[in-house]
């Protein structure tokens, strides 16, 4: 949503997930209505550095530029990706999330009202921030009154610079960025977007995002710090294990009960999640006055074993894995590859989609 340079996508496009410890590059081609995979890689921060693709020292994670262009590249030559058209996904940790109303009033004034509310609810001035918005509800000049609802996303101009930087030195043709969830909303399958309102929770390795889609369309979300590598790190303390190991524990055994003490170490974690769900679910029925039908789940830490089944009892709603690849079509040999590696790459998938609107 954040930038777009072209009126009419190109034939076949890519999505770079830049993350904290990893880089996912899909490639998608279209032909007519169709969607198809045509390659996809990653290529993990350890595998050429001691260190993460993003330093700690700011609340927007500053990219390792130098990392990330080399990365990007060897990515792109070991998946054997052709094509330079690119879109990127802007972590939800490094964007400003906030809804608000609007009195009714006509789509030309809209722009000009939200450029003022933003004022009193982005904690950066407006000159280092690019801001998009979208209406999510429709206000109505009736006896009523109803009032629009708008969601506005910023982002600070330093990391659009970045991304910038980072597509030139990679020989890339940068056409769109935008906030992942965005990509990960569009990821949604067709039945996922005619299932009604749904929650979707993107738990990464740096943040988790709990957001609510309705008919496809993002409504609220909230992006929070308890993480896929929290996971980790609290069963590494509470076992005395080092980070691979634990991250082993973790992939394997998770909130199963015969796990030696990993369950109760992750139980804790995984209520502050449980709690950010029922807020933002509770916020979605006041304010729009409906349920949530199911949640969905995403990111690396998805397949956790134990996590579907806890979540569905604390939250009281069926549980489901994301799988982007639904609408897509691919070689039948790698469905179950593809079903595996779906919640890690659903924002990639999701970013490269945004290349054909």
């Amino acid at each position: 949503m954040i930038w777009n340079l072209f009126k009419s996508g190109p034939s076949s496009f890519i999505g770079v997930d830049i993350g904290t410890f990893s880089i996912k590059v899909i490639e998608l081609s279209k032909q007519g209505n169709r969607r198809k995979l045509e390659n996809y890689g990653e290529i993990q921060a350890v595998a050429l550095y001691e260190k993460a693709f993003r330093t700690f020292e700011k609340s927007t994670l500053t990219v390792s530029e130098e990392d990330v262009v080399k990365a990007i590249k060897a990515v792109l030559t070991e998946s054997d990706i052709k094509t330079n058209q690119a879109s990127f996904s802007i972590p939800d940790f490094s964007t400003f999330f906030t809804t608000f109303e609007l009195p009714p009033m006509t789509q030309e004034e809209i722009s000009q009202a939200v450029q003022y509310e933003a004022r009193q609810h982005i904690p950066l001035p407006l000159s280092e921030v690019t801001l998009d918005w979208q209406v999510v509800e429709e206000g109505e000049k009736n006896q009523k009154a109803k009032p629009f609802r708008i969601l506005l996303v910023a982002v600070p101009n330093e990391v659009i610079g970045q991304y910038q930087q980072i597509a030139l030195n990679a020989k890339l043709e940068l056409a769109a960025m935008e906030a992942e969830v965005f990509a990960l909303a569009r990821s949604l399958g067709s039945r996922e977007r005619e299932a009604g309102a749904i929650c979707l929770i993107d738990i990464g390795a740096r943040s988790t995002t709990v957001s609510i889609v309705d008919g496809g369309v993002l409504k609220l979300s909230h992006s929070f710090d308890t993480s896929g590598n929290d996971f980790t790190n609290v069963i590494a303390r509470g076992m005395g294990l080092d980070y691979p190991k634990a991250e082993e524990i973790k992939r394997k055994k998770g909130l199963n009960v015969d796990n030696d003490g990993a369950r109760s170490s992750l139980i804790p974690l995984v209520d502050l999640i449980v709690v950010e769900v029922k807020k933002i679910i509770q916020n979605f029925h006041y304010t729009q006055n409906k349920d949530v039908k199911k949640i969905i789940l995403s990111g690396g830490s998805a397949h956790m074993p134990g996590l579907i089944e806890y979540l569905a009892e604390a939250a009281n709603t069926n549980v489901e894995i994301i799988n982007p690849f639904a609408d897509i079509y691919y070689p039948p040999i790698l469905e179950e590859t593809l079903k595996d590696m779906g919640p890690s790459y659903a924002i990639a998938l999701g970013t490269a989609l945004r290349g054909f609107e």
